[in-house]
């Protein structure tokens, strides 16, 4: 009877990946499970195994749970800067500029769930910050093509409030959208935060190529009253 020779288990080879590589697909599988499950499908391990990496590499690269969270927030807002001011330095400042950026705003804020991410970490006393101050480039970057053409006394502040009106719109979507959908009667059309948006497109651009209006008075504080003798 001979013996059977055993081929000894094939090892599977492992995926040399540079320092950069690992980290980038360590934030897409965070980022997937985030579109999954919100903040709370961030888990460290799942995540190392959806990689093929150990717990401790992703310790190596982020440190921890928390830091890979705002990671994965900081790499979003990144995205929305950089298409953001690509669509607004482009030739032209019409109406289809304005829907691209809310579009892209919209997709990272409302359907990325990035939306709860930055509520989550503001409610954990983490907000995530801003050093490119993103809202401000981009109210620079629009009232500047907005005084170039017919609105030359249009004001900075009015600029800066469109951007920051668009902003907590589609934010406060992204967090409290579906309920807000159901208390106006519209969970079951598929197409209203669609509709939604391009009203808003629509709102905000007529506002910004009609004439400039004044400078809203500032109420003069009120005296306080005299003491009673």
């Amino acid at each position: 009877m001979g013996h059977r020779v055993r081929t000894p288990p094939r090892r599977t080879k492992r995926l040399r990946r540079s320092a950069e590589e690992a980290r980038e697909q360590i934030l897409d599988a965070a980022e997937k499970r985030l579109d999954g499950a919100g903040p709370a499908g961030i888990r460290l391990q799942e995540i190392a195994a959806d990689v093929g990496v150990s717990h401790p590499t992703i310790l190596h690269h982020f440190g921890n749970r928390q830091a890979l969270v705002e990671a994965v927030v900081g790499r979003a807002l990144e995205g929305v800067r950089r298409d953001a001011l690509a669509a607004f330095t482009a030739e032209g400042f019409e109406a289809p500029d304005v829907a691209a950026l809310l579009r892209r705003i919209v997709r990272t804020l409302a359907d990325r769930g990035h939306a709860r991410l930055l509520a989550w970490l503001a409610l954990e006393g983490r907000p995530q910050e801003d050093p490119d101050h993103l809202l401000g480039v981009l109210a620079d970057v629009i009232h500047a093509r907005r005084v170039a053409g017919p609105h030359p006394t249009a004001r900075r502040e009015d600029t800066l409030f469109i951007v920051v009106l668009a902003s907590l719109a589609l934010l406060a979507e992204g967090i409290v959208g579906r309920l807000t959908w159901d208390s106006a009667r519209l969970a079951g059309d598929a197409g209203a935060p669609e509709r939604f948006h391009a009203w808003l497109v629509d709102l905000l651009a007529e506002h910004m190529h009609r004439a400039a209006a004044p400078a809203p008075k500032t109420p003069r504080p009120r005296a306080a009253p005299k003491p009673r003798r």
